[in-house]
């Protein structure tokens, strides 16, 4: 529910965002983001925690807003840097985040009443506002009022109507594109979404592989979450945000096929030691592929409408990482690991050969 929600809204914050500027859509997604976190930390029920992650999933629109606001401050020879800059701060995020996790899960467990959730879901609401105060104080607007769009009634409609997913893939909400800019939006919008599909299924049903098979710890979770984060921070920082623009593409190529071996050498694993090769595969191929393909769909069309094309591109994730973990834990489940992750890498031959096929930007 959370990424489906995050499908829902990207397109439309984003449309909003060409129209009324990136720093107030920020405030508001930032603001939800601090709400839902409070509604975590005092949900007396199921209902008010459902009501939490909707408030929370509606308000992540940050995203493709970040993704917009470096497309407006940089220029297309500089934005793969800038994009890599990005992706270094997510891997410090996924480095910190599920180590506080499960700090968390360890000093509650000896205490696990009816409120444990409750200074986790502060602390979490706690960062979240002094995001939101950071924001306010220190961002200043990207899109000048000159390079807006004119219409918001007619972006609005158009992002909404293309939330249907069968016309989400077109891109054909965003004017003023070319044959070739339409070409390539589509080629690497069937790329994302079919890579971070089964991507996501793999991270979703990672906790289970790794407690169930290898009998890991929470701890130990953390600890792997730990290695994973720092090898993507490494690679972004020391080299992708080094990668020629002219070669941007042909990375995110390399990282489209390095995943296939990591999933194979994790759905064979019999011991930690294939586990941990098939985990820093796993890190080499996102570091390379995420920051890369956002790097490149920021670099087609107009410039009044990069919140729109990311924004389209972010929903389009999104409704992979909804749906995606659906099927793959249904196959972790049902077929087990093994046949679940070497029946994903076969399917992950599908990205690259698609990105290969669009044409040179």
């Amino acid at each position: 529910m959370y990424s489906f929600l995050q499908f829902l809204s990207s397109p439309i914050i984003g449309a909003l965002s060409d129209t009324y500027g990136r720093k107030p859509l920020m405030l508001l997604c930032l603001t939800g983001i601090t709400m839902s976190y409070l509604l975590w930390a005092f949900s007396k029920n199921f209902g008010i925690f459902v009501l939490a992650r909707f408030v929370g999933g509606i308000s992540k629109g940050n995203i493709s807003l970040s993704m917009a606001i470096i497309s407006d401050v940089t220029s297309p020879e500089k934005r793969g840097k800038a994009m890599a800059l990005v992706g270094i701060a997510f891997s410090i995020g996924f480095v910190v985040g599920p180590m506080i996790g499960a700090f968390f899960a360890w000093i509650s467990s000896g205490n696990r009443n009816e409120t444990w959730y409750i200074a986790p879901a502060l602390f979490a609401s706690l960062l979240a506002a002094s995001n939101l105060l950071y924001v306010f104080y220190n961002l200043k607007e990207s899109l000048p009022v000159k390079y807006r769009a004119k219409t918001l009634l007619s972006g609005i409609i158009k992002s909404v109507i293309y939330i249907n997913p069968i016309d989400l893939f077109q891109f054909t909400s965003v004017s003023g594109l070319n044959d070739k800019e339409q070409h390539n939006l589509k080629m690497l919008g069937r790329t994302y979404f079919v890579y971070l599909f089964i991507y996501s299924g793999l991270e979703f049903t990672l906790t289970f592989l790794t407690h169930h098979i290898f009998e890991f710890s929470s701890m130990q979770q953390g600890w792997m979450f730990l290695g994973i984060g720092l090898i993507m921070a490494i690679l972004q920082g020391g080299w992708v945000r080094r990668v020629p623009s002219h070669k941007t593409k042909s990375v995110a190529e390399l990282g489209l096929w390095l995943i296939i071996p990591a999933f194979i050498c994790i759905g064979l694993a019999k011991n930690t030691m294939m586990l941990y090769f098939g985990l820093f595969l796993f890190a080499v191929s996102t570091a390379m592929v995420v920051t890369c393909m956002m790097t490149l769909v920021t670099k087609i069309g107009p410039e009044h409408q990069k919140g729109t094309i990311t924004g389209i591109f972010r929903s389009l994730g999104a409704l992979a990482r909804a749906s995606g973990p659906i099927v793959a834990s249904a196959g972790f489940w049902y077929f087990g690991s093994t046949t679940t992750y070497l029946i994903g890498a076969v399917f992950l031959l599908l990205p690259p050969l698609i990105l290969h096929t669009m044409k040179s930007l």
